[in-house]
């Protein structure tokens, strides 16, 4: 069923939406049956056994609290899904888009707990609103949204579908929100990273109150390139072609200057990108090709 028939399409000025301003070493052939034995090296550092070269994720993210973060970024979903569904652009859980956005997480989420072990305990969800923007998102603590325009306007098949989930999620596992907040705040008011040491101080706190900003925070091109990245082993290890993730950037990059198309204002395509991941899709293949062997 179209989604046009069952979620009235809003403008793109009508939500707020997260921003993100985008712009690797091999460890041998991969072993089937060491598919699934992955180590976490701790809190959003890489598994032991990634295929992606992303190192460990930023320390600054400690100056902030990781529950508080992920509070905020609750009481915030909650709010956009209450206007959308004010709105009438909210699905419903029987909508087939929605219920095919939520079999592919199903999928990828316990691909995500070795990337940071928090991501056991959130209460993971996926939801879908009308709306012409192509875009989509995951908050930290796992929440997720997409609108209908990222799915219509770019025909995206699952295994692409996936790699914008994979990418998106990589976002909230690697804690770039917790990072950046913590960057700012410690710029604006001028304290090191050294402050740690003396506690959270200003810097966690303030940083932890700004966790409103959270639906229009930008994230760095360097950010992006670690989320594209993560996010592509996440959907290889679930199952889902690799190579979806160089034909969906080439969609991306078609669709410059279509109306609503707010995921491009913030994730910029371009040839480099595309280079990275095809550099990268060979290092993924063995685990895809060990996740559809373990799903017939």
């Amino acid at each position: 069923m179209p989604a046009e028939k069952n979620l009235p399409l809003r403008t793109e000025t009508e939500f707020a939406i997260p921003r993100c301003d985008c712009g690797t070493r091999a460890t041998g052939p991969w072993n089937a049956r060491r598919a699934f034995l992955l180590a976490a090296a701790g809190a959003g550092a890489a598994p032991v056994l990634a295929q992606v070269d992303v190192g460990d994720a930023s320390a600054m993210r400690n100056l902030v609290p990781a529950e508080t973060l992920e509070q905020s970024a609750t009481q915030q979903y909650d709010e956009l899904l209450a206007e959308a569904r004010a709105q009438k652009a909210l699905a419903n859980d029987n909508h087939p888009q929605l219920m095919r956005l939520r079999a592919i997480a199903q999928r990828i989420i316990p691909q995500t707990y070795a990337w940071n072990p928090r991501a056991r305990s959130w209460k993971w969800e996926v939801n879908l609103i009308g709306s012409k923007q192509i875009n989509a998102f995951c908050m930290p603590g796992g929440k997720i949204a997409f609108f209908t325009g990222i799915l219509d306007q770019l025909k995206l098949t699952d295994d692409e579908a996936a790699m914008v989930m994979g990418h998106e999620m990589a976002h909230a596992l690697r804690e770039h929100s917790r990072a950046r907040l913590a960057k700012t705040q410690a710029t604006n008011i001028g304290i090191a990273l050294g402050a740690s040491l003396l506690g959270l101080g200003d810097v966690g706190r303030t940083a932890a109150n700004l966790g409103g900003q959270l639906l229009t925070l930008k994230f760095s091109r360097s950010d992006e390139t670690d989320a594209d990245l993560v996010g592509l082993e996440l959907a290889a290890r679930a199952g889902y072609n690799p190579q979806a993730s160089v034909t969906l950037w080439e969609k991306m990059g078609k669709a410059t200057g279509q109306q609503g198309m707010q995921f491009l204002s913030t994730h910029p395509s371009g040839p480099n990108r595309i280079r990275e991941l095809q550099h990268n899709v060979a290092r993924v293949q063995g685990l895809y090709d060990a996740a559809r062997q373990g799903q017939r």
